[in-house]
């Protein structure tokens, strides 16, 4: 099967080009697989991507920043879409004759406008796939509204939790569309997990408000005020940099926490604590919170919408606590610092249950998605459908669901490509 993702911009930094990269990768062991990329603003992508999988570009900055149609509003990206600044007549142009040109069996776009633009301009050959890295309710109305008239279009649409999939399903009216969760997914680690020995505590992500790590800081004031051997450790770049740095000098933690900066990957960093936070007043999904729980970290993390909640089991792998609540944070921290053999064995569950994202296992669900979503538009053709419970019967006869997605796919596309001749 030829898979295609359209993403906004492969060449910057963000847990979409991340997830997008990981899940590129893990299709690419069995499949054909690209990413087009709508912009392009410098050489070489932050992330490397697999070698089996293509990376190629529409517009370039670097050169076409400039072009006239580039000065031009787009009108195909819906204006109330976060990076509509960032569209034009040219990007308008170049993402429509990419897919009315593109050989892909699938395609699949990657945030709303991408989706819309699916939805209106795919031949009616491919299978339209618009993913949802954000949620229902984070759109604001006007983009809502432009979304539930050309979501109708799309074949299948995924979010990153079962949540956000139900408000969907609740609250767009998409006949024909099947919208289904499918996690990010985080590769496997390279290292051995943290042992929970280290007196460090690790935080991950962008430095800007929605992350709240002048909450963390505070809280962390508490730790530190009783455990002055203990460090707080937070990567990442962003606008709140130089105000975080103030604020860990006026409460005297230069000693205690530092802003390490962005590290890719950040595994090697995760396995150096013991203790992984996540203090988000919004979370679509929560990468960083499966990427430390996977080194082998339990994580404190607020139970905002919508990812934390079905991340993490409360008081098994990590511990949940209300948004923007300093005090129950600090001693959540607080009971994992005191007890080491809280840390450990929570450690050891939180490895165990992460395993379902692995690639492994996010991977067989992708390819039992795409299969049955060919089978249910080769029926529609007259073709003969996938059974919806043939995954369960083979797997009751010790068949890998990997393996019968893979079977199941190839069945449908043979079919669907005999009718393209």
């Amino acid at each position: 099967m030829k898979i295609s993702f359209l993403l906004h911009n492969a060449y910057g930094i963000g847990g979409t080009i991340t997830t997008t990269f990981n899940l590129a990768q893990a299709l690419a062991e069995r499949h054909d697989v690209e990413i087009v990329s709508v912009l392009r603003h410098r050489k070489r992508p932050h992330l490397t991507p697999d070698p089996r999988v293509r990376l190629r570009h529409l517009v370039d900055l670097r050169r076409e920043k400039d072009h006239e149609l580039h000065r031009t509003p787009a009108k195909v990206f819906p204006s109330a879409e976060y990076r509509y600044h960032q569209y034009s007549r040219l990007t308008d142009e170049r993402i429509a004759q990419c897919l009315e040109t593109t050989d892909a069996d699938v395609v699949i776009g990657t945030r709303p406008g991408l989706n819309v633009h699916l939805a209106l301009q795919a031949p009616e050959r491919v299978l339209r796939v618009g993913q949802e890295h954000l949620t229902l309710d984070n759109h604001p109305a006007r983009l809502r509204t432009a979304l539930r008239r050309a979501y109708r279009r799309l074949d299948v649409l995924t979010t990153v939790t079962e949540a956000d999939a139900r408000a969907y399903r609740r609250k767009m009216h998409l006949p024909g569309v099947r919208v289904e969760a499918l996690p990010n997914s985080v590769p496997d680690p390279v290292l051995p997990p943290a042992d929970s020995r280290a007196r460090i505590i690790v935080a991950a992500g962008r430095l800007v408000p929605v992350k709240r790590y002048d909450l963390l800081i505070h809280a962390f004031a508490q730790v530190a005020a009783e455990h002055p051997d203990w460090q707080l450790r937070i990567y990442g770049a962003g606008e709140q940099r130089d105000g975080l740095r103030a604020l860990i000098e006026q409460l005297g933690l230069s000693n205690n926490a530092f802003l390490m900066g962005p590290a890719t990957p950040m595994e090697a960093e995760w396995v150096k604590g013991s203790i992984g936070v996540a203090t988000s007043s919004f979370e679509p999904f929560g990468m960083t919170i499966v990427e430390a729980m996977r080194c082998g970290l339990p994580v404190v993390s607020t139970d905002c919408p919508y990812g934390p909640g079905e991340i993490i089991e409360a008081g098994v792998d990590g511990r949940l606590v209300p948004v923007g609540d300093r005090d129950r944070l600090g001693s959540a921290l607080l009971d994992l610092v005191r007890d080491d053999e809280l840390r450990r064995t929570m450690g050891q569950a939180a490895v165990k249950n992460a395993r379902r994202f692995a690639p492994r296992t996010v991977v067989a669900h992708a390819e039992r998605l795409l299969s049955e979503a060919v089978a249910a538009r080769t029926a529609g053709r007259g073709g003969a459908p996938v059974p919806r419970d043939g995954h369960r019967s083979l797997v009751s006869h010790g068949f890998a669901a990997r393996d019968i997605a893979h079977a199941a796919t190839g069945r449908v596309l043979n079919t669907v490509r005999r009718g393209k001749r």
